[in-house]
């Protein structure tokens, strides 16, 4: 039973909570399909009476078709460009292989407009993953490419109803179209391209009908360009399952928040515990004195059971090599720069530069004292194939990064010198002004990668190199 037929069997209703439709299914002829995804200019409705919105769409939905394949399955896409600019695809926090990352110069050329580029890889791992570009990321993030892609378990966890949520951040003017402000130097130098309006899969979330003694899976993508998300629960009994999509022993979140990053996901079971009939608030607040309602629970009056039945809330372990903490290899990766940050100088296309001649070229943000230009590079570092590692994170800016690298996955070890009260396998975390995390990995995959912050403006400022694995 699918998410809409399980809605219309209950008389429920999820009011911009559902995904425009799904581009594949698991038994849609999954080892031949080829799907096609088009992305280029669309007119979509994001805030209802509000307005529409030009925008930017993969095959004319905001977000992109949700793409649900089996594990193990093959992907194929064909993506042609009908934008105005190049683009590719990057398939965030798939261990593909390097050729497939979907990064412009590095691992494929860009993708000319009228043109187009073929993808294909194996499935590894199932989990909650996403698509976006990786070309002007700022824009094009920030006018609406992205969408989701599900690899489903062999053996999910039994829960009543299953939904995807792309969160995404939009700066939209009076009359809801697009600000066209990108690129500008606060956004560079500060927070990032944080939005005004917040929407769910596309739409201003109003509320979600739901059943006392009802659990329901919530796969939650943040695909802001610069927005942190951290979603109080309380009112509800929440376990986290996943942490970007990679199954960890099931916890309750610190304080009922679940905090992600842009681009960071989790996967979480909600049990529904309140009152039939009552009304319950799910509210984002991560920014201080900022907090606001994202959605609103609205409980039926008669509940779906008196009790939760015992069901295990544990995925199956994904194939990850597990890193030696013992024998791994510890590299310092230091963030230096932006707005009070305190940087003087940085690197910038082998020129030693100050930071006023940096800012005048539009670079505020370094790694190891080196600002990127473009994603062709020097690798900063080159990694032994299948050996262990530490990367040890250090912030000394005054602002949050989301650090993500692609084609690994990592294990957080430790933040601020103290090891995690859970488990967490990533792709992507956050560090929080002036933190210090420690990650461990098998470098298990060749290629040269990005390492980057994923607010897209810092990114574009900077803050992004190449791990090489040999």
């Amino acid at each position: 039973m699918n998410r809409r037929q399980f809605l219309r069997l209950t008389g429920m209703s999820a009011t911009g909570l559902l995904l425009p439709h799904t581009l594949l299914a698991r038994n849609a002829g999954l080892d031949a399909a080829v799907l096609t995804l088009r992305p280029a200019p669309a007119t979509v409705n994001l805030v209802g009476a509000y307005g529409d919105t030009d925008a930017w769409a993969y095959n004319g939905t905001v977000p992109g078709p949700e793409i649900r394949l089996a594990q193990g399955a093959t992907l194929r896409a064909s993506v042609e460009n009908g934008l105005p600019q190049d683009t590719t695809v990057h398939w965030h926090g798939i261990r593909l292989p390097n050729a497939m990352d979907g990064v412009p110069h590095l691992t494929q050329p860009p993708i000319a407009p009228g043109e187009s580029f073929d993808y294909q890889f194996a499935l590894p791992d199932a989990g909650t993953y996403w698509y976006h570009p990786h070309t002007s990321g700022s824009e094009q993030l920030g006018r609406g490419l992205s969408g989701p892609l599900i690899v489903e378990e062999v053996e999910p966890v039994a829960a009543d109803r299953e939904l995807t949520w792309m969160l995404d951040d939009w700066r939209l003017e009076a009359d809801a179209a697009i600000r066209e402000d990108f690129g500008r130097f606060h956004d560079l130098s500060h927070g990032g391209r944080i939005g005004n309006t917040v929407t769910i899969n596309g739409a201003l979330p109003d509320g979600l009908d739901v059943r006392t003694g009802e659990r329901i899976r919530i796969r939650l993508i943040n695909a802001a360009n610069a927005r942190i998300v951290a979603l109080n629960f309380t009112g509800t009994e929440a376990w986290v399952i996943a942490t970007d999509g990679h199954p960890v022993k099931p916890f309750r979140p610190e304080r009922n928040r679940v905090v992600l990053g842009p681009s960071m996901r989790a996967d979480v079971l909600v049990d529904i515990t309140g009152d039939p009939g009552s009304r319950l608030d799910l509210i984002d607040d991560y920014y201080p004195g900022r907090a606001y309602r994202l959605l609103e629970l609205v409980h039926a009056a008669a509940p779906l059971r008196d009790r939760m039945p015992e069901r295990s809330r544990t995925l199956p372990p994904n194939p990850l090599a597990v890193p030696d903490a013992a024998t791994a290899e510890t590299h310092t990766m230091t963030f230096t720069g932006g707005a009070m940050g305190g940087m003087h100088t940085a690197m910038l296309d082998g020129e030693r530069l100050a930071v006023r001649e940096l800012a005048r070229r539009g670079r505020f943000w370094a790694i190891n004292g080196v600002a990127a230009h473009g994603h062709q590079m020097p690798a900063m570092l080159t990694l032994v194939r299948g050996r262990s590692y530490r990367l040890r994170l250090r912030n000394e800016t005054s602002w949050p990064h989301p650090i993500h690298l692609h084609g690994h996955v990592f294990r957080v070890e430790r933040r601020n010198g103290e090891p995690l009260a859970h488990e967490e396998w990533r792709d992507s975390v956050l560090l929080e002004a002036r933190d210090a995390i420690d990650i461990l990995l098998v470098a298990d995959n060749p290629g040269d990668w990005m390492f980057h912050c994923h607010i897209m403006e810092h990114e574009a400022a900077g803050m992004m190199g190449v791990i090489r694995v040999t």
